[in-house]
């Protein structure tokens, strides 16, 4: 008799737990829902130094404001697939194409090909061609438009910066043009206009002090919608000053809220 005066005591209590945990979840579920993760990759030396350097504590304070975790390397060794699989988003600051490891480059190139992993691109991302005895990454090429780097300034110059799509989510409340004051605006052998969806140019008949160094069409946001992965590629990003540019700051925010899918 008194077993099964227990049982239905039991019962009413699991379920009354159950009800509980529905309406007031673990701590920790509630600090990690809408979470995701960043992988970032960037030179921890030469002449990008002063820039990861102002890179990184910002894009640690950013992740704390907002909703995602992010770790950061400085060499390619420890990529491979399952690796990448942890992440949504792959953040490749002033990292060049070259001299990734073999199993790295393959892992890379399976989660864009797959739409498994976001990206955005900075600056060094698109020194195409071949450098420091590495030959040309191909696959690369194709995804940053088939363009290979020509030249640049040297000395630097300032530049206005051109939206082209401002319907963009990369794009939002940056208005129709921004400045960026300091740059050494690489060139290319061509546009990639013709294999990519640029977002915005550069202006090269605004540049101060002015420069000879130009290519025409000058495109400097653009993805490429023939890969199932959301990427952009930025390619001002050398001066540490741009982390006390407003526009700067807004189009980074943009652009790994839309890469990591969050808009």
């Amino acid at each position: 008799m008194k077993t099964r005066r227990i049982f239905p005591v039991v019962i009413l209590l699991l379920i009354t737990i159950s009800q509980l945990v529905a309406v007031f979840p673990a701590s920790g579920q509630e600090q990690s829902k809408g979470k995701f993760h960043v992988l970032a990759l960037y030179e921890n030396g030469g002449h990008h130094l002063a820039f990861t350097n102002a890179a990184v504590p910002w894009l640690r304070q950013l992740a704390a404001d907002s909703s995602f975790e992010i770790d950061f390397l400085t060499r390619t060794d420890s990529i491979n697939i399952g690796m990448l699989s942890r992440y949504q988003l792959f953040f490749q600051l002033d990292f060049p194409p070259y001299g990734w490891k073999p199993e790295a480059a393959t892992a890379f190139q399976q989660a864009i090909d797959s739409g498994k992993i976001g990206w955005i691109g900075l600056h060094h991302a698109s020194l195409l061609g071949e450098f420091d005895g590495f030959p040309m990454w191909t696959w690369f090429w194709e995804f940053m438009g088939r363009i290979r780097f020509k030249d640049y300034i040297r000395d630097f110059s300032g530049g206005t910066v051109m939206v082209e799509d401002s319907a963009h989510p990369v794009m939002k409340h940056l208005g129709a043009t921004f400045r960026i004051e300091q740059e050494e605006w690489y060139t290319y052998d061509k546009s990639p206009r013709q294999q990519v969806k640029v977002l915005a140019r550069v202006d090269e008949s605004s540049y101060i002090p002015p420069s000879p160094v130009r290519m025409g069409d000058h495109p400097v946001i653009w993805t490429n919608p023939a890969y199932p992965a959301r990427n952009v590629y930025i390619f001002m990003g050398h001066s540490p000053g741009l982390f006390s540019d407003p526009a700067w700051q807004q189009l980074l925010r943009n652009a790994v809220n839309w890469a990591a899918g969050h808009n």
